[in-house]
């Protein structure tokens, strides 16, 4: 049996959510992480992306999948389920989300601090 994953691996402070880099769409470096150690259900990768909705989670596991990242397996055998996996393609860009996790986190309070600036002066209808 496998290690469950925690439901808090992607706290809503996590720096990945700051990470300026994107692979696919807004989800798909956190899917990518979620299957770093090895296949995982849908349901699964539910627990630590709690805030995707299925639909969307969906379509980024779909996006993922036609760019030969991570590979959908369906078992018919037993209780009838579906697993994913990350492809060696998919593999090699664990390296590249680890430093702009890094990087995120390094930059965390800049980050955080721009955001609100903008959102701030946007508010105020000050932009640009």
């Amino acid at each position: 049996m496998r290690e469950p994953l925690p439901a808090d691996m992607f706290d809503e402070l996590c720096p990945s959510s700051l990470s300026p880099i994107r692979f696919g769409d807004k989800w798909a470096g956190l899917v990518i992480r979620c299957l770093e150690h090895g296949p995982r259900r849908f349901s699964e990768l539910r627990v630590p992306l709690r805030r995707v909705t299925p639909k969307v989670l969906t379509r980024s596991l779909r996006s993922l999948e036609r760019d030969g990242l991570i590979k959908r397996t369906v078992y018919a055998q037993g209780t009838p389920h579906v697993e994913y996996e990350l492809t060696p393609l998919g593999r090699s860009l664990l390296g590249v989300i680890a430093v702009a996790c890094a990087w995120a986190e390094r930059h965390w309070e800049e980050l955080v601090e721009a955001r609100e600036s903008y959102d701030d002066a946007t508010r105020l209808g000050h932009t640009g």
